[in-house]
C-alpha cells in the first residue's frame, strides 16, 4: 500500500475515532453531571476511541491479520502503552482548553488538536513497537 493511501486511511480512521470519542463523551455527560463529570467523560471517550482505532489500525493500516486472544491481548496492551504519552498530550490540550474557556466547543477544539498531535506521534510508535512483525505477518497470511 502506498504511503499516501496509508496516510489518507490513517487520517480517516483518526477522524472516525475522534468522532466516536467525542460522541461517547457527550453521551456520558448527558447521563452523568455530578463531580468529575468532565474527567470521567474524557476517560470514557478515550477508551471508546482506543478500541475503535486499534481495530482499524491493526487490519487496515498495518494489515496485521494475526488473531487469537493471546495475540490481541499482547498487541492491544502494547498499543495502549504506546498511547499513554500521546493520550497525555490529548488530555492536556482538551482539559486546558476546558479550564481556559469553559465551553463545550473550546474543550472539543482542544481535544481535536491534542488528538491530531497524538495520532501523528502514535503512528510512528505503533509502526515500530506494536505492529513491527512484517516477516512473521507474511508467513501467517501465506499459510
Amino acid at each position: 500500500m502506498s504511503s499516501v493511501r496509508i496516510a489518507g486511511l490513517y487520517i480517516a480512521f483518526a477522524i472516525v475515532a475522534t468522532i466516536a470519542n467525542l460522541g461517547a463523551q457527550r453521551m456520558w455527560l448527558g447521563l452523568y453531571s455530578l463531580d468529575y463529570a468532565i474527567p470521567t467523560a474524557i476517560l470514557v471517550g478515550t477508551l471508546v476511541g482506543l478500541v475503535i482505532k486499534y481495530v482499524l489500525d491493526k487490519y487496515f493500516i498495518f494489515q496485521d491479520f494475526r488473531d487469537g486472544l493471546e495475540n490481541h491481548s499482547r498487541q492491544f496492551s502494547l498499543y495502549a502503552l504506546a498511547g499513554v504519552a500521546t493520550t497525555a498530550i490529548f488530555w492536556g490540550f482538551e482539559y486546558t482548553f476546558h479550564l481556559i474557556w469553559q465551553t463545550q466547543q473550546m474543550r472539543e477544539l482542544g481535544a481535536v488538536i491534542g488528538l491530531a498531535i497524538g495520532y501523528a506521534i502514535k503512528y510512528r510508535l505503533d509502526q515500530r513497537f506494536v505492529f513491527n512483525t512484517e516477516p512473521e505477518r507474511r508467513s501467517k497470511v501465506a499459510t
